[in-house]
C-alpha cells in the first residue's frame, strides 16, 4: 500500500552571484524542500532549478520570489509555468503576489504573467544599459579601472609553477578561490 501525496511547497532561490545573499528571497515562507542556485538569470545552466522542476509532483507548488527569479525571459516564464501546471503543480510567487494553479486554464492569467514577465524582462534590460551608461561615462572621466584581477602577479606566478609541476587543477582553483576557467586563463596567458 502507497502512501498518498498530499502536495509539497517546494521553494526555488537563485541570486545571480556567489556572494549574494538569498535569505530574503523566501524569508518566512514555509516550504517542505528547498532548492538553491548561484547563477546569472541569463545563464540557462541552473542546476537546481532543473532539480525542483524534476522534483516536484502533482499537487505540489513551486514557490519563488518573483519572476525574474525563475525564468530569463517572458517566453521562458510562459513555457515553464504552462508545463508546471500541464504536470498538475501550482506556481506561486511571493512578489507580486501571484499563483498559477494547475488544472486552471485563464486568460487573465496568462495575459497577467506575459505583462508581468515582459515587465521584468524590460526593467533588467534598463537596469542594464543604465549600467553600461555608467561605466562609458567613468572611462571618459577615466575613473573606471575594471574588475580588480582575481590574483596578484606573485600568485599567477606561483600558480603557474604549481600547475606545471602537476598539480590537480581542480585543487588549485579551489585553493585560490577562483573557476577552473580563470584558472586555465592564468595559466595560458603570455
Amino acid at each position: 500500500m502507497t502512501k498518498e501525496h498530499k502536495g509539497q511547497r517546494v521553494g526555488y532561490i537563485r541570486v545571480s552571484s556567489v556572494d549574494q545573499n538569498t535569505e530574503r528571497q523566501l524569508e518566512g515562507i514555509t516550504v517542505d524542500r528547498m532548492f538553491e542556485d548561484k547563477a546569472s538569470g541569463k545563464d540557462t545552466n541552473r542546476p537546481q532549478l532543473q532539480a525542483a522542476l524534476e522534483y516536484v509532483r502533482k499537487d505540489d507548488t513551486l514557490v519563488v520570489h518573483s519572476m525574474d527569479r525563475l525564468a530569463r525571459n517572458t517566453e521562458d516564464l510562459l513555457r515553464t509555468v504552462r508545463e508546471l501546471k500541464a504536470k498538475g503543480v501550482a506556481v506561486e510567487f511571493i512578489k507580486p503576489p501571484l499563483r498559477f494553479a494547475a488544472g486552471t486554464d485563464s486568460p487573465m492569467d496568462d495575459m497577467m504573467m506575459t505583462m508581468l514577465g515582459g515587465f521584468a524582462q524590460f526593467e533588467r534590460a534598463m537596469i542594464r544599459e543604465r549600467q553600461q551608461e555608467g561605466i562609458e561615462a567613468a572611462k571618459k572621466r577615466g575613473v573606471y579601472k575594471g574588475r580588480k584581477p582575481a590574483l596578484t602577479p606573485e600568485q599567477v606566478a606561483e600558480l603557474r609553477k604549481r600547475a606545471a609541476a602537476g598539480e590537480q587543477k581542480t585543487a588549485l582553483a579551489k585553493e585560490y578561490g577562483i573557476s577552473r576557467e580563470t584558472l586555465y586563463q592564468q595559466i595560458k596567458a603570455d
